[in-house]
């Protein structure tokens, strides 16, 4: 317990003393929220993979989904890795950061105002933001409870309130710089932890290959046409595993914590090494998850565990040594804490940018705006924290549920409106209806117990709900974008001149670092 103590203290003491310390270096608003958009690569490729991964990965999902189909869930660390990371970055990094910068967008909503002409398009989508990052935001709290309270034996609601306060001290003191630069420490004792936790998890039962023999015994209840389902290449259920992977991976394309990133870029630079270094980071921390949950089921007993699958992970752990509890409640912690002010950050001055300044406050100041999405930071703790303590809500519930009305949302609009001038008004507000109308629609059918039938009975599950939601997004929005009327031809032209541009030679813009043209030196 002392060693369990001592580093819990250190980690604490450590994020707190950052947030002080970048709470000098903020002067503006843009240097609260994107950090003066001059993030170099490994701060910026970190905050990514960070913000990506938490106790929701770490505990519920690996603990549902290792069970649900064995070492398979692997295969959803590999998707958050290839799909997730490295694509997004390929696809999205650059293309927004340009873009962004060129409006001079602060949030995704503002993106949308000023891309698609429409102050409504910024207050509705700033309101959809607001209200489901608060179950993503509980999901997290979850997660790091039931960890703490297996550790140190306390109960659940204490810890989600310690956690609760050292977010909100380091967020609401320093801001982006501040949580930039504690997910760099945060993502290398992820790393380090992560690796020591799988081999210990797979020496308990005498290492991988005696852990893979007894895992293939395991027959799940009411039988299996495969021997050895659990240690199969795509595990008993094929089609829910590809549902996941499409939730987890592809989501994180229209999740605004997570593009917010991207608005930070400094230069070219930053894009290239940013996607290789998020994407090995996600092949370990993802990969090393999922694989570790995969063999929950030789530690819980019974079909179905009896305190339900957020509690597999934390059983899984308790056998370890004293020392390695403790790097797992480090990790998990930092994991966490990442993604939680990255979460609180977005909500927050999203909210007052864009809804309150957008709509009630046209003349807000600097200095107002600060304090406002401080109080903001604050008050988005507190009601994640209050459903958190509701002990009927599941982790990965509640994460499907934000996950795929968000993505839902707001993927195909951001994506279309990035590369495609075809994108329409219309088509956007059809992405905004029908992300939000599916995910809600499944939350009420699984709240009233209603049992959808074949071939409708896949919409059952809310992680197949939101990935309905995020695939739907990529049709709806082009269909909608084609049969409505188009924007003006000027908009669109002074919109997409910011990827190339024409001086006496033709080229690429470039994002040196003083955010000037890149001219050659003969024009």
């Amino acid at each position: 317990m002392a060693v369990k103590i001592i580093v819990l203290v250190i980690f604490v003491l450590v994020t707190a003393g950052i947030g002080f310390y970048c709470r000098k270096k903020i002067k503006s608003v843009n240097d609260f929220v994107l950090g003066g958009r001059n993030v170099g690569p490994w701060l910026t490729a970190f905050a990514y993979g960070t913000s990506y991964f938490s106790a929701v990965v770490f505990v519920g999902y690996a603990g549902q989904f290792g069970w649900n189909f064995g070492i398979s869930a692997t295969w959803i660390g590999i998707g958050n890795a290839v799909i997730g990371s490295l694509l997004a970055w390929v696809v999205l990094g650059r293309r927004t950061r340009v873009m962004t910068k060129h409006f001079e967008a602060a949030t995704m909503p503002e993106f949308f105002e000023k891309r698609y002409l429409s102050k409504s398009m910024k207050i509705v989508s700033s309101i959809i933001i607001f209200i489901f990052l608060v179950p993503y935001t509980a999901s997290i709290y979850k997660g790091l409870s039931g960890l703490f309270a297996m550790a140190f034996d306390i109960d659940f609601t204490w810890c989600i309130i310690g956690m609760a306060v050292l977010t909100g001290i380091y967020v609401i003191a320093g801001g982006y710089m501040a949580t930039a630069i504690n997910d760099f420490i945060q993502g290398i004792i992820m790393l380090v932890g992560i690796v020591a936790v799988v081999l210990a998890v797979l020496n308990v039962h005498g290492g991988f290959t005696e852990s893979i023999n007894q895992l293939s015994q395991i027959v799940p209840e009411g039988g299996s046409e495969m021997a050895g389902p659990f240690t199969s290449f795509f595990g008993p259920d094929p089609i829910s595993l590809f549902g996941v992977v499409i939730l987890t991976s592809l989501g994180t394309w229209g999740l605004p914590q997570m593009i917010h990133k991207f608005y930070t870029v400094k230069n070219e630079k930053t894009v290239k090494t940013g996607t290789i270094i998020s994407t090995v980071f996600a092949l370990v921390i993802a990969g090393g998850s999922y694989f570790m949950g995969g063999f929950g089921r030789l530690f819980v007993e019974g079909d179905k565990p009896a305190a339900g699958f957020d509690s597999v992970v934390p059983t899984m752990l308790q056998s370890l040594p004293d020392l390695l509890i403790a790097i797992v409640i480090i990790l998990v912690l930092s994991a966490s804490m990442s993604t939680l002010s990255s979460l609180v950050i977005t909500s927050s001055s999203t909210f007052t940018i864009d809804f309150l300044k957008g709509l009630f406050f046209k003349k807000m100041s600097g200095k107002r705006q600060m304090l406002i999405i401080r109080l903001l930071c604050a008050a988005f703790i507190l009601v994640s924290v209050l459903i958190a303590l509701n002990p009927n809500s599941m982790i990965s519930s509640l994460m499907s549920i934000s996950w795929g009305a968000l993505a839902g949302a707001f993927l195909g609009p951001f994506l279309y409106g990035l590369f495609w001038k075809g994108t329409t008004k219309a088509g956007v507000w059809a992405g905004f209806i029908s992300g939000v109308a599916i995910t809600v629609t499944g939350l009420i059918l699984q709240t009233a117990g209603i049992v959808l039938p074949a071939p409708f009975s896949l919409l059952n599950s809310p992680l197949n709900v939101g990935a309905v939601a995020i695939v739907f997004s990529l049709i709806i929005v082009p269909l909608v974008s084609v049969l409505s009327p188009k924007m003006p031809k000027a908009h669109l032209e002074a919109s997409f001149a910011c990827y190339d541009e024409t001086i006496s030679a033709h080229h690429k813009y470039v994002l040196n670092e003083v955010e000037e043209e890149y001219i050659d030196g003969n024009d």
